[in-house]
């Protein structure tokens, strides 16, 4: 059919079809435009902003990548042998003695941050059921326990003889104990070896239990730096494994114990009016400093975390346990980065931005979300952009970039912001692996779409 357009329709339709077309090529998953115009012929709304950190880009294949070149990194260099520390050979466990060491690799095997390692390969298994995740953990616990088994009987004929397993069969601190003892019990749980590792987790709890510093009401406690002290950073290096205890045993005395130990860090280290936790607490300093720093504020809320998943629902506490949560969720949520990441001191924006606190609060928050805990539209493009943010920072080898090393407690700005960051910073490889198999499930029950060019969840 031929007809004839009168001027003023030609624009008119032009400028429809124009339209029409940009739309038209949109990505069903982006909706984004690249080509410019103006008000009148192209949706502007729609121009694809110069994110920083990829945006609206997280797919589940494309986490399960990140993970398996992780994995793939340390499965590499965390081997589970022993050597003799003079030639460097692979020697049977029945030759152990005091020459012998575990063999080098780039990570410890037996500190606190290969516990939250473990933990999180047993996670991804459970989200992705790829066993391989699995298979590391329990080879790797496996191996301690029947280490640990033999250096028992060696010691019993050399007293004093050095072992590689020391931290294990005499712990001096809920650093050596906590986190490890956590993951034995979860790997029980997949299939390790009860006769290896139950021994092991005994001798764990009774050090939290029975051994380590305590003030005089009972909260878990160190003397150092000062007298006195509490760390954040050792809720989660005790109260995930009396919850787990409790759990494996079904005495409830472990849930009352882990209780009484949040609710009286809380009382001293919650900043309400802030939503985040200060790292150190000492008994009578006063005016008291507090440095919100980063990775004990994810230690703070992955030990929520733990404790909401094991308590019954209607447990004494528990609710006190799931407010603090929701009321640290708007704290954290309040001080995210434009990038996704969170600053090494949350409430410092000129401080550097941190890889492994990062991740934590990703897993944690989605965790929330996939529990139903917090509200998936509210907080779901938040742990979308904060795992964007990490997946930035995981390299083609499997490192992780970006990580805080180590860190004691301070009383000035200087000491957190200059804190080293290193690949080799074990603190980041547990959290990453765990946010990516929560957002692996998260992506699968919440799904998220683009609408005017903001990732928003749909239910």
């Amino acid at each position: 059919m031929n007809f004839k357009l009168k001027p003023f329709r030609t624009g008119i339709l032009s400028g429809a079809l124009s339209l029409f077309y940009c739309m038209s090529s949109l990505s069903l998953s982006a909706q984004y435009i690249s080509k410019g115009g103006n008000d009148a012929s192209a949706p502007l709304h729609l121009l694809k902003p110069g994110y920083d950190i990829p945006y609206g880009e997280t797919k589940p294949e494309g986490v399960k990548n990140t993970l398996d070149r992780i994995y793939r990194y340390l499965n590499t260099t965390t081997p589970a042998a022993l050597v003799d520390k003079s030639t460097n050979k692979v020697i049977d466990l029945g030759q152990a003695n005091d020459n012998s060491i575990f063999q080098p690799g780039d990570f410890r095997l037996i500190s606190y941050e290969w516990g939250v390692t473990y933990t999180g390969m047993l996670e991804v298994a459970l989200a992705t059921g790829d066993q391989k995740y699995k298979d590391y953990t329990i080879k790797r616990l496996d191996f301690i326990g029947a280490v640990a088994e033999q250096y028992k009987k060696y010691l019993r004929q050399h007293k004093n003889a050095t072992t590689p397993v020391r931290s294990v069969l005499e712990p001096h601190a809920l650093d050596d104990v906590g986190s490890m003892a956590a993951a034995m019990i979860k790997a029980l749980d997949a299939g390790a070896k009860p006769a290896l590792l139950r021994p092991l987790v005994d001798h764990y709890l009774n050090y939290i239990l029975h051994k380590e510093f305590r003030l005089k009401d009972g909260t878990l406690a160190r003397n150092r730096p000062l007298p006195n002290t509490l760390w954040l950073d050792d809720l989660y290096m005790s109260l995930p494994a009396l919850a787990q205890m409790g759990k494996l045993t079904g005495n409830k005395s472990y849930f009352d114990e882990a209780l009484k130990q949040y609710k009286q860090f809380a009382e001293r280290m919650f900043n309400a009016e802030k939503g985040l936790y200060m790292h150190g607490w000492v008994q009578d300093m006063d005016p008291h400093p507090q440095f919100h720093w980063a990775r004990a504020n994810g230690w703070a809320l992955m030990t929520k975390v733990e404790l909401l998943d094991v308590l019954p629902a209607d447990y004494s506490s528990r609710a006190e346990v799931l407010e603090k949560l929701r009321r640290h969720a708007v704290g954290l949520a309040e001080r995210q980065d434009k990038t996704g990441f969170w600053h090494q001191l949350l409430d410092r924006n000129d401080s550097y931005l941190e890889t492994s606190a990062t991740a934590i609060y990703a897993y944690c928050i989605a965790r929330a979300i996939n529990k139903g805990w917090l509200d998936a539209k509210a907080y779901g493009p938040m742990v979308l952009l904060a795992w964007n943010a990490v997946n930035t920072k995981v390299t083609e080898q499997g490192q992780i970039e970006g990580t805080c090393v180590g860190t004691g407690m301070g009383f000035d700005p200087a000491f957190y912001y200059y804190r080293p960051i290193s690949n080799f910073a074990a603190h980041g490889y547990g959290p990453v692996l765990l946010a990516g198999a929560e957002i692996y499930r998260l992506l699968q029950q919440h799904p998220f779409e683009i609408n005017d060019s903001a990732g928003q969840m749909v239910k």
